[in-house]
């Protein structure tokens, strides 16, 4: 994917570059200090992390970056040979909040602070409205402007295709880009929302190609028993699981992911109920690297 040349850089011969495909994780459920997150990423083979931030919280204070603190935290990645892969605000409220608006801009200028070329988020959640209705007005003004606030500080809005917002099909990808053509605005393509919905992730990947810039790798399980029980209108009858643990087709996805020629990382999101954190993380990097080549 274009424009990952920093944190190639910023990698070196022993980071990123050593592989088109790299594993990372999303830093969420490891509740620690920022810096022991980073130690232990790096200990443990990781090369990108995908970090949360938020306006009172998060792993990485967006304002401290801003006010010149940048420096301290790209040695300390480059000590650990761990890179950024992104920061991330997931919220849904982004399309009715000014104040989250202006906070997103905030961590994009945090993102070109830290050299960073993608910033991760979801389109919004609207209750009660239409999505394609939403799509088409309060997404496409909102993160149209979003848009070209990324692209005017170089980096790359990457939005999470969860189902519960306004991306649940590919349809609503479409009519997304479609309002806003800015090729700053693409996807953080998560292959388990749509396995579980019957949408064809392969195919997604395809048509979907020239917006894809970062990834999530998180798998699904569907049970039957359950399914039979309580059919597809219901809930609880698929769930998250690890890598490896589900039944995505990941030699299929990660050959789609080479064929379009995204180079970037595959980011693990832990929602398995059955692992802790750090077993979850290190069960999904030794599965995705099997399937890496």
């Amino acid at each position: 994917i274009e424009g990952n040349a920093k944190l190639l850089t910023f990698c070196g011969g022993d980071g990123i570059g050593d592989k088109d495909l790299f594993v990372g994780l999303l830093t969420g459920p490891l509740r620690w200090e920022f810096e022991k997150i980073v130690k232990w990423a790096g200990s443990n083979g990781f090369k990108g992390l995908e970090v949360p931030v938020a306006p009172r919280g998060g792993h990485i204070d967006v304002e401290r970056v801003l006010k010149g603190e940048g420096g301290k935290v790209r040695n300390m990645l480059k000590e650990n040979g761990v890179a950024i892969s992104s920061l991330a605000f997931y919220s849904g409220s982004i399309l009715a909040s000014k104040e989250e608006q202006n906070f997103f801009r905030r961590a994009v200028e945090a993102c070109s602070a830290l050299d960073v070329d993608v910033m991760c988020t979801i389109a919004g959640i609207m209750p009660g409205k239409d999505k394609r209705e939403a799509l088409r007005g309060e997404f496409a003004q909102v993160f149209g402007q979003l848009a070209d606030h990324a692209k005017a500080n170089g980096t790359k809005i990457a939005m999470e295709n969860w189902y519960a917002t306004l991306l649940q099909g590919l349809d609503h990808f479409k009519l997304a880009i479609e309002g806003v053509p800015n090729k700053a605005l693409g996807f953080n393509f998560d292959p388990s929302h749509l396995f579980w919905q019957q949408i064809d992730y392969v195919e997604a990947v395809h048509r979907f190609r020239d917006r894809i810039f970062h990834t999530h790798a998180k798998d699904a399980e569907i049970l039957g028993f359950r399914l039979r029980e309580v059919g597809v209108l219901d809930e609880g009858w698929w769930r998250y699981r690890i890598p490896g643990r589900g039944s995505i087709n990941w030699q299929a996805y990660v050959t789609a992911l080479k064929e379009i020629g995204y180079d970037y990382v595959l980011s693990i999101e832990h929602e398995d109920p059955f692992f802790g954190p750090e077993p979850g993380f290190l069960d999904g990097k030794r599965f995705l690297e099997s399937v890496i080549y």
